[in-house]
C-alpha cells in the first residue's frame, strides 16, 4: 500500500507529512496509523523540533467521510477513528519537541484540530480554517474542545456552531495561528522558526510546553475521551446520515432535527 505519511529526520529535527493529496489530505484509519507510527519514530529518533505538514491543495479537510460512509458499522469505525487520531494528538503533547504545523490550503474538521495540537503553527496566506463538523451533523473530535482554552468560550462556540471559514488572518487574530506568510516565503519561515528553536534551550522550552499545556487543559485526555464517545453516537443519528450524505452528493443537507429546512433556509 502506498504511503500516506512521509517521514524525514534532519539535524534534530522530523517532518511529517500528510501525503494523501488525491484525497485532500482526509483521515481514515489507515492515514492515522501510520501518523501514530510516525509520531513515535519521532520520540525515538529524539527529535527536538516536529514538523507536521501535508502534500497538495489542503492541510487536511478532516475525517474521511467516503469511509465513514462505507463502514459496516459506522459508530465503531468513527470511536476508532477518533481514538487513533486522539492517541496521536496525545502523543504530539507529550513528545519533548517542539511541534510546529505547517498550514496551507484548507484545513477543515480535524484537520484543524490536528494542526491546533501543534505548540506553533504557522500558516500560508492561502490557508482557510473551518471547524464544519455541525455542517454533517456530527460532534467535534480531535481536541476540538481543547480551543475553548486557547481561544476563548464564545470565539470556539461561534465557530464550532456558525462553522465561518476564516482567512489565515482571522485565524490569527482569533489566536489559533501564530504567523502568516505568502506562500512562497513560508518554507523560509519554518526553517527560520526550526532553526531558533533547534538552538534554544531544550530543558526550558520543555517545561514551558509542559507547563502552559497542563495550565490551559489539565486533562485533555479525558476530553477527547469523551469526544470520541460522543461522535459515536453522532455518526448513528439521523442527522449525521443526512449530512454526510449530502456532504457526498456535494448538495445542503435537509437535517431531519432542523425540520427538514436546508442548512442556510430562513425558515
Amino acid at each position: 500500500m502506498t504511503s500516506r505519511i512521509r517521514y524525514r529526520g534532519a539535524g534534530g529535527a522530523a517532518y511529517i507529512t500528510l501525503a494523501r493529496p488525491d484525497r485532500r489530505n482526509s483521515l481514515d484509519l489507515a492515514t492515522l496509523d501510520e501518523l501514530g507510527r510516525s509520531v513515535r519514530r519521532a520520540r525515538a529518533d529524539d527529535v527536538r523540533v516536529v514538523v507536521l505538514a501535508a502534500d497538495g491543495d489542503a492541510f487536511s479537510v478532516g475525517g474521511d467521510l467516503v469511509a465513514i460512509a462505507a463502514a459496516d458499522d459506522r459508530e465503531q469505525y468513527v470511536e476508532d477513528l477518533a481514538e487513533t487520531l486522539h492517541r496521536a494528538i496525545t502523543e504530539l503533547h507529550n513528545l519533548e519537541a517542539v511541534v510546529v504545523s505547517v498550514v496551507t490550503g484548507v484545513a477543515a474538521g480535524a484537520g484543524v484540530a490536528l494542526a491546533a495540537a501543534a505548540d506553533v503553527v504557522l500558516a500560508a496566506h492561502s490557508a482557510r480554517f473551518s471547524i464544519a463538523y455541525t455542517k454533517v451533523g456530527l460532534s467535534p473530535d480531535g481536541g476540538t474542545s481543547l480551543l475553548s482554552a486557547s481561544l476563548g468560550l464564545h470565539r470556539a462556540l461561534y465557530l464550532a456552531l456558525l462553522n465561518p471559514l476564516l482567512t489565515a488572518e482571522e485565524a490569527m487574530t482569533a489566536g489559533l495561528v501564530a504567523e502568516v506568510h505568502p506562500d512562497d516565503e513560508l518554507p523560509a519561515a519554518v526553517e527560520r522558526v526550526v532553526g531558533t528553536l533547534l538552538t534554544g534551550s531544550r530543558t526550558a522550552q520543555v517545561v514551558a510546553k509542559r507547563l502552559l499545556r497542563c495550565a490551559s487543559s489539565p486533562d485533555p485526555a479525558w476530553v477527547m475521551r469523551r469526544e470520541a464517545l460522543t461522535i459515536r453516537a453522532a455518526v448513528g443519528s439521523a442527522d449525521a446520515q443526512e449530512g454526510i450524505a449530502a456532504f457526498l452528493d456535494k448538495r445542503r443537507p435537509r437535517f431531519p432535527s432542523a425540520g427538514g429546512s436546508s442548512a442556510g433556509d430562513a425558515g
